[in-house]
């Protein structure tokens, strides 16, 4: 067979190469709150870091928040960095949401009315992802969003059992209820800045509010994480190391704070196929955001 033969061949199974390789490989999923999209494009150098990070763990696709003062023109370039040619942004005021994918991004919702940050539905290489931030200060808005996210949770999955919810909730998960000290540093701080707020504030009856996280499992929805760790100390997503300078903490009292409100939720059908999931919560992601990244991967393959 002569050289031109041979190409002839190459191009005509590269298709199919490509097609398995992205049903039949490793589908890795990252979600990061970036933290005031980098103090409002002021901190080039934190968002090089981050873009450097995640670079290094070759998602396949990657969920942000807080992306503050972003253009779409400005994600694509964070796309670009780690590989991604597809890239969506919600919207270009407030606090926005954004996707990135190696595999064309088909748009199907922009999701704002009931919502406090908004959210996005986009479906990337035959999976259904909705990216949502949650309201940070209210119990009572977050039950609210919650129903209202799940309903088109109900839409998605009439066609498909391939769907996934991630972001920052801002919500806990009952999974991780007796992890918390309900007299330790966390709650008691939680119980005075809300005092006499109720289920406007971010404590019910004196403690963690557990109702938002119970009905996204409810749907089901499965937690990811959940089953590949233990111990709040390896599920803790936030606060970063670097809010001990900004808010002049000690750093014990910053770790004593630590709490888990950053989720990858899969559908039945993919948490079969989860493989791992973890947060990055080490010395490497220390002082790139608030928060820390959650990934998951999964074996795609029938």
């Amino acid at each position: 067979m002569n050289f031109r033969n041979i190409l002839l061949l190459i191009i005509t199974l590269l298709p199919f190469s490509l097609l398995s390789q992205s049903e039949g490989s490793d589908f890795k999923i990252i979600t990061y709150n970036i933290w005031n999209g980098y103090d409002w494009g002021k901190d080039n150098e934190r968002r090089g870091k981050v873009q450097n990070w995640i670079s290094t763990q070759t998602p396949d696709v990657v969920a942000l928040q807080e992306l503050c003062a972003y253009t779409p023109e400005k994600l694509q370039e964070d796309a670009k960095a780690w590989g991604h040619n597809y890239s969506v942004l919600l919207k270009t005021t407030g606090y926005s949401v954004g996707f990135t994918s190696k595999y064309p991004i088909v748009l199907k919702e922009e999701l704002m009315d009931g919502l406090h940050h908004g959210a996005l539905h986009c479906k990337t290489n035959g999976i259904d992802f909705l990216v949502v931030h949650l309201h940070p200060g209210s119990i009572a808005r977050r039950r609210e969003e919650a129903g209202i996210l799940s309903a088109k949770l109900d839409a998605i999955t009439k066609s498909t059992s391939k769907y996934v919810v991630l972001g920052d909730f801002n919500a806990h998960s009952p999974f991780d209820a007796d992890m918390y000290n309900t007299n330790g540093y966390l709650i008691t701080r939680l119980r005075e800045s809300n005092l006499g707020k109720g289920l406007n504030g971010n404590i019910e009856n004196g403690g963690l509010d557990y109702a938002v996280m119970s009905k996204f499992l409810s749907l089901p929805l499965f937690d990811a994480v959940q089953k590949y760790s233990t111990g709040l100390m390896e599920r803790a997503s936030f606060p970063g190391r670097v809010l001990v300078e900004v808010n002049q903490e000690a750093p014990n009292q910053l770790l004593s704070r630590m709490e888990r409100i950053d989720y990858i939720m899969v559908s039945p059908w993919l948490s079969k196929k989860c493989k791992d999931a973890q947060v990055h919560n080490g010395p490497e992601n220390w002082f790139l955001s608030d928060h820390y990244p959650v990934s998951a991967t999964f074996y795609l393959k029938e």
